[in-house]
């Protein structure tokens, strides 16, 4: 089992990537941030780029893993996430995981900046991306011509980590959004009343996966009503601690983060 932080990307930038090298300090393996324009548009947070703060937090740590849970892809530029995800990686010295997922909320992140809104046109969206972020994340080398994307790419440097980086695809229950991330390295189960899953509810989505590759990863937020072992015997392999952003929340998660991943 692994430990990490999982953080809105919200308030001084400065903070955030202090919280990274305590995180690592501390002892957790991995720190990673989440990817919002708005969040909540009527709550005026403070949001910023999250992959902006990745190269400040890979320049300030060494050893812990680093990337966003998660970008919604269907409203990135594939080829444009591939190239951050690459020079993150190469700063980094191979440290990065790539989470993706279809995004929310869909008004306050993809309508009011004029992106579709539905979740079947954004989720076609998201799949045909995927296939080219994977493409160009092995070798460069992608030749594309779908609905959404046209790509003749041949892309250098390729990423520090062969054959690319870990992917871990954000799902909820059913067969699509599960089918699509046993195509990947991992899972990043999401509670469909939100919040975080019970180990029962893990050892359920993990048992309705299709078959994939091992090794493979299951990232679950943490409810701490349950043990980390609970959590575990379920076929979690990362545990993630975070906070909504609201009240001390930041406080809150800095002082969890200082007494380490068992603390």
């Amino acid at each position: 089992m692994r430990f990490a932080v999982s953080c809105p990307n919200v308030g001084d930038p400065a903070r955030l990537v202090s919280l990274a090298v305590a995180a690592e300090a501390a002892g957790w393996d991995g720190f990673f941030l989440w990817d919002h324009l708005h969040l909540v548009r009527g709550a005026a947070l403070e949001l910023h780029d999250p992959w902006v703060l990745l190269g400040a937090v890979a320049q300030s740590t060494s050893s812990i893993r680093l990337g966003a849970l998660v970008t919604p892809l269907a409203r990135r530029r594939p080829w444009k996430l591939a190239k951050e995800i690459t020079t993150l990686d190469h700063l980094s010295a191979g440290r990065v995981v790539v989470g993706v997922g279809l995004g929310w909320p869909a008004d306050d992140d993809f309508a009011a900046f004029g992106d579709v809104a539905d979740d079947r046109a954004r989720a076609a969206v998201y799949d045909e991306a995927l296939d080219v972020l994977d493409g160009l994340l092995r070798d460069g080398h992608v030749r594309h011509d779908g609905p959404a994307f046209h790509v003749g790419a041949d892309f250098h440097p390729t990423t520090v980590q062969r054959p690319r980086p870990p992917i871990w695809v954000a799902a909820m229950t059913g067969r699509k959004p599960l089918a699509r991330a046993a195509r990947y390295d991992g899972l990043a189960p999401v509670s469909p009343v939100g919040g975080p899953m019970s180990p029962a509810d893990v050892a359920a989505l993990v048992a309705a996966l299709p078959p994939h590759a091992e090794p493979y990863d299951v990232v679950v937020g943490w409810d701490p009503a349950f043990p980390a072992d609970d959590y575990a015997a379920a076929g979690t392999t990362w545990l993630t601690e975070s906070r909504w952003p609201a009240g001390d929340w930041f406080d809150e998660l800095a002082a969890r983060v200082r007494r380490g991943p068992t603390g």
